[in-house]
């Protein structure tokens, strides 16, 4: 999809192309290339193959990498065999993300991997870099943009959305200038932004009001952990905003009350705005793995004993993931 002219003895990078190509293929960005949207198939939305997350900020690039691929890839391989085509890897720089493994744990596991630019404002900015702090919106854009033309790191790989994150309380200032520059970013490239919000409903607040002044859909924006807010009612009014409402706690122990709150989107008719995932963790600091196979051992199941048909488990599960990463500028 990158390509490169050779003109006067220079290189030159056609963004245009790649821009225009990414455009008509239909196509989203995978650690392992391009692939058409359409083949991402059963998607989770919100897992991380790897982190080191909780680890302090100058040692979250290096893992044990043998004990690393042992673990995870056979756990991913079983994944796969449950139907689980695709996984957004939502570990982002300076807590983890490693593309180069990411890379070769989708080509041992088969699993389609998708991961991320931007910074995680969560953990009381603990993770964000010094740098960011003195730089403006349009310079930190500048550089997640660039990620998305150019490749992440000097490699082919490219990013496939934007992960953000606001701590709980009153947002930051940080943490608004970043997801400013996240929504600048998107204007760029037409990346989704998956923002850590939580029960932060100030923080929802904020970010719809950001994305108002700049023009842009509420569509561009998933809530992410969304799960954790108690009272559906501004859910819903987000999601017949627009907005992606992300449910991304399942565990085989939570399962009845999924059930009973996709009951109720679904009789809301904003079905199609929701996506589902875990928050697992295939190697967590290095420890063992935080499980990631409820939605395909139990809630599915779950979801057909109670009367959902195929197709409503499909949009869930295939077409909302699809609709919701494809990168497209949404004004």
């Amino acid at each position: 999809m990158k390509s490169k002219i050779a003109y006067g003895g220079f290189l030159i990078l056609s963004t245009l192309f790649f821009n225009i190509s990414h455009a008509q293929n239909d196509s989203i960005a995978t650690v392992k290339g391009f692939i058409h949207a359409k083949s991402l198939g059963v998607s989770l939305t919100h897992e991380h193959i790897i982190s080191n997350f909780g680890k302090r900020a100058d040692s979250t690039s290096y893992y044990n990498e043998s004990r690393l691929m042992e673990q995870v890839v056979p756990y991913l391989k079983g994944l796969k065999e449950m139907g689980i085509h695709s996984i957004f890897d939502c570990t982002t720089a300076y807590f983890g993300r490693r593309i180069d493994l990411l890379e070769k744990i989708s080509n041992a596991s088969g699993v389609h991997i998708i991961t991320n630019t931007g910074f995680y404002g969560g953990a009381n900015d603990r993770y964000i870099p010094k740098f960011a702090y003195r730089l403006s919106p349009a310079e930190l854009a500048e550089i997640w943009t660039k990620e998305f033309f150019d490749g992440i790191e000097g490699t082919s790989i490219h990013p496939g959305f934007i992960k953000l994150a606001f701590d709980s309380g009153v947002p930051s200032e940080i943490d608004q200038k970043l997801v400013e520059a996240g929504i600048l970013t998107h204007l760029k490239t037409g990346l989704t932004l998956a923002i850590h919000t939580g029960e932060n409903i100030q923080a929802a607040h904020l970010t719809l009001k950001l994305l108002n002044e700049k023009g842009v859909s509420p569509n561009a924006w998933i809530w992410v952990h969304a799960n954790k807010v108690t009272d559906d009612t501004i859910l819903l009014e987000m999601a017949e905003k627009g907005t992606w409402i992300s449910l991304d706690g399942v565990k085989s122990d939570n399962v009845e009350a999924y059930v009973l709150r996709l009951l109720k989107f679904k009789e809301h008719d904003v079905l199609h705005k929701v996506l589902l995932s875990h928050d697992g963790n295939g190697f967590p600091a290095g420890g063992a793995i935080r499980k990631f196979d409820a939605i395909p051992l139990h809630l599915i199941p779950a979801l057909k004993s109670r009367g959902f048909n195929k197709s409503e488990i499909d949009q869930l599960l295939i077409d909302n993931p699809r609709k919701a990463f494809l990168p497209s500028i949404k004004k």
